[in-house]
């Protein structure tokens, strides 16, 4: 099926609106014979004359008056769809996002993003779901934010990155390691509780460790940040945790927050989002607060694009 010239949609509205050629033209801003020679088209197309002559002047047929409302509304619908989208006020919108990241994060970032939404956008619910076997192509429909470590990305998903995340050891507050310099030998003798959503018994922990001639004993893996700490509250084991969670978790418990002996790279952090809603305010405005509330800063770069 070929399409009609959708550019003479205006010029039609602009005949019918005047009734005159000439009125049509200065409306259109063109010469009045190249509006006469947009008629001819328009006549062809419709199969229809729409300006007759009537006195000294022109009327429009029935037909021409039986289109006038229905094109009218399809102009003004076409100049909606082309307009920018207008500014949201977020205290209005009513909306859920679904957002998809590990306890660490939920601890850390939930409390300000929360707070956020029940301050400027009351409108808004949250979902948090929990990491599993991640898919990007779950950004497509069903996950608007996902926030986390993030995978190698196809090239209709945007992301951001947040700032990295270091690791430390927290302790029960009266075991004896809890005071005293934590050195890489005590480090490596104590026993360790660590995180893992696959149950792995080897880090790069252990590589460096190895590096030093060291090893050390791994007395359980967990899925979770939050569930390391309170194992170590019950136990005289290092649990090796994001530095933020940490900090977060001893306001609350007895635990002792300790660096880490070894040089251990940071891990890299962001947020990635769908092409489809990349644009949207309502999105924007979301992503603007989980950067924020992450300490990443208020003014979002081009998201990138990965293929």
């Amino acid at each position: 099926m070929q399409l009609p010239d959708m550019n003479l949609l205006p010029a039609l509205d602009a005949l019918l609106r005047e009734g005159s050629v000439t009125g049509a033209a200065a409306r259109m801003n063109v010469s009045a014979s190249a509006m006469s020679r947009t008629l001819g088209r328009l006549r062809r197309v419709l199969g229809d004359p729409l300006l007759v002559p009537a006195g000294r002047g022109l009327t429009l047929t029935p037909r021409a008056r039986e289109l006038r409302p229905s094109v009218e509304a399809a102009l003004a619908g076409a100049l909606a769809a082309l307009r920018p989208a207008p500014e949201v006020d977020i205290a209005t919108v009513e909306r859920r996002f679904t957002l998809r990241t590990n306890d660490a994060s939920a601890v850390v970032l939930g409390p300000p993003l929360t707070a956020r939404v029940a301050r400027e956008a009351p409108g808004i619910q949250l979902r948090i779901l929990p990491e599993g076997d991640e898919d990007p192509a779950d950004l497509r429909d069903g996950v608007d934010l996902d926030i986390g470590q993030l995978p190698e990305l196809p090239h209709d998903v945007r992301s951001r990155p947040l700032p990295p995340q270091d690791h430390v050891a927290v302790c029960r507050a009266d075991t004896p390691h809890a005071a005293g310099p934590l050195t890489v030998e005590r480090f490596a003798a104590l026993p360790h509780i660590t995180v893992t959503r696959r149950g792995l018994f080897h880090s790069v922990v252990d590589e460096r460790l190895a590096e030093l001639g060291l090893t050390r004993r791994i007395l359980t893996t967990v899925p979770s940040h939050v569930t390391a700490c309170f194992l170590a509250l019950r136990s005289d084991a290092l649990a090796l945790v994001g530095a933020a969670v940490a900090a977060h978790v001893a306001e609350t418990v007895p635990l002792v927050v300790r660096e880490i002996p070894l040089a251990l790279p940071p891990v890299a952090l962001g947020m990635a989002w769908h092409v489809r809603v990349d644009t949207d305010p309502a999105h924007r405005w979301l992503r603007e607060a989980v950067a924020e509330a992450a300490g990443a800063g208020s003014a979002e770069p081009g998201g990138t694009g990965h293929s």
